[in-house]
């Protein structure tokens, strides 16, 4: 049992999110479909932007998300899409600013990347480039806007499933539940820091504007 930024259908763990049977249960966050959201949002603060960068950790869980991230950043008159791969922390540390491509950045769902979030931060801040993230730590942590699920609710509804399994429920027989709660954060000090003016009605959208 876990979250998985990959849905656990489309990359075959499960035949059903309501009834995954075998012994696997969880959480997904979800990730693919929001990827559609992260753009709109994109476009809200960058009308005229026609190119973005998507960071993503290259293995079989992430293609999905960056599959319908890539499509509808098309579909949106995103026509260059430059792809920027890390597949440890490791290769995250080795990336150079100019490898961001100076433009728009697309930070895809990854427990690798939630776990150095920080350094991730810190490389698209060296770019002076504005970004998007798919969790609300990263806003907390210096990203400019973050839309994603929210994690400690997850955890949290995981430890009545932990209960319930200890307790001798079949793990099969529990659904494999999506987000029940979305966070929208902006920073407004990075945004001061990149001389962007975040849109009023964008502001008024979100859940969380740090200061």
């Amino acid at each position: 049992m876990g979250s998985s930024g990959a849905n656990p259908v489309t990359i075959g763990l499960v035949t059903s999110l309501a009834r995954p049977s075998h012994n696997v249960t969880g959480f997904t966050l979800m990730h693919a479909e929001l990827s559609a959201k992260r753009l709109d949002l994109l476009r809200a603060v960058f009308p005229d932007a026609t190119a973005v960068t998507v960071l993503v950790n290259p293995h079989p869980g992430s293609e999905a998300n960056f599959r319908a991230t890539q499509e509808m950043a098309r579909s949106l008159g995103l026509t260059t899409i430059n792809r920027v791969e890390a597949a440890s922390p490791e290769a995250l540390r080795a990336l150079h600013p100019k490898t961001l491509g100076g433009i728009p950045v697309i930070v895809l769902p990854d427990a690798m990347f939630w776990n150095h979030r920080r350094e991730i931060i810190a490389l698209v801040a060296a770019a002076r480039v504005p970004a998007l993230y798919p969790e609300r730590e990263y806003a907390e942590d210096g990203g400019l806007i973050a839309y994603g699920p929210n994690v400690p609710d997850i955890f949290r509804r995981a430890a009545d499933y932990v209960d319930r399994i200890l307790k001798g429920t079949n793990p099969g027989d529990l659904p494999i539940q999506e987000p029940a709660k979305l966070n929208f954060a902006v920073n407004l000090k990075t945004a001061k820091a990149l001389g962007i003016d975040l849109p009023p009605s964008l502001l008024a959208r979100t859940d969380e504007v740090i200061e």
